[in-house]
């Protein structure tokens, strides 16, 4: 680990102004970049303390608020710590702004993300990563698929509705898909049942991405997420090892 500095700044979109946090190694050398997507409970303390890690681990971290058109993180009020008695009132907030987030926005700003680290002088040439958990990995892999030549590995962590009946359900998307892939199921996550993830994986297969698909025994939903009630020491732990050796290998 090395010692990070994280910083607030603003990146262009075409839709306006996407505040965002970076981390990055103290040194000012470039680094790999890496694209980390917030779950749906947004930009915040504990999301910046996630980047700041990996970035302890030589990476230069973007996490944008992906919510921007609904103005600045945090886009509605959050207590610092998220209990299950919170969570419905919270959501009503939250869900008609997740809504609005469609798959074509997604991709655009993702775009922008992507060309802020490729003019960054903290960034190295090369292939960019991405992580995202809860919503934020089903955008990781939007982003893997519309920019196949930008992204080199993509992770999703304790992530629902990747298997949807949409046709741009992330699980269609695969086939476009060049990055070396990573989930890390919650085996409580209702939201990504045993038969969806069979689904996924013979999608990925039938596309030959390479990827690891793993249950994370006893985790739910949420599982990395610090200051929430899910969090899971033990599977978020599993969850670096792995993210960790990934984007060692693939970076």
């Amino acid at each position: 680990m090395t010692s990070v500095h994280g910083t607030p700044l603003d990146v262009p979109t075409p839709d306006g102004i996407a505040d965002a946090y970076l981390a990055h190694p103290d040194d000012g050398r470039p680094r790999p970049g890496v694209l980390l997507y917030m779950d749906a409970f947004g930009l915040r303390p504990s999301l910046e303390a996630m980047a700041r890690r990996l970035a302890g681990h030589g990476y230069t971290v973007l996490v944008p608020n992906v919510l921007h058109r609904s103005g600045r993180a945090p886009v509605v009020e959050l207590p610092e710590f998220i209990d299950p008695a919170r969570r419905p009132e919270i959501f009503q907030r939250l869900f008609p702004l997740l809504q609005s987030l469609t798959p074509d926005l997604v991709v655009r700003d993702a775009g922008a993300y992507l060309a802020w680290l490729a003019a960054s002088p903290l960034v190295s040439d090369g292939p960019v990563g991405s992580t995202g958990y809860c919503m934020g990995g089903g955008l990781a892999l939007r982003t893997a698929a519309a920019f196949p030549d930008r992204v080199g590995a993509a992770a999703a962590f304790h992530t629902g509705r990747l298997v949807t009946d949409a046709e741009d359900s992330p699980h269609r998307l695969v086939g476009r898909i060049a990055a070396e892939l990573y989930f890390g199921h919650a085996d409580q996550d209702q939201s990504m049942t045993a038969d969806q993830i069979k689904v996924l994986e013979g999608a990925l297969d039938a596309a030959g991405v390479p990827y690891r698909s793993e249950l994370y025994a006893g985790a739910h939903h949420g599982y990395t997420q610090t200051d929430t009630s899910a969090y899971d020491a033990e599977a978020d732990g599993r969850h670096w090892r792995a993210l960790l050796d990934l984007f060692e290998r693939r970076l």
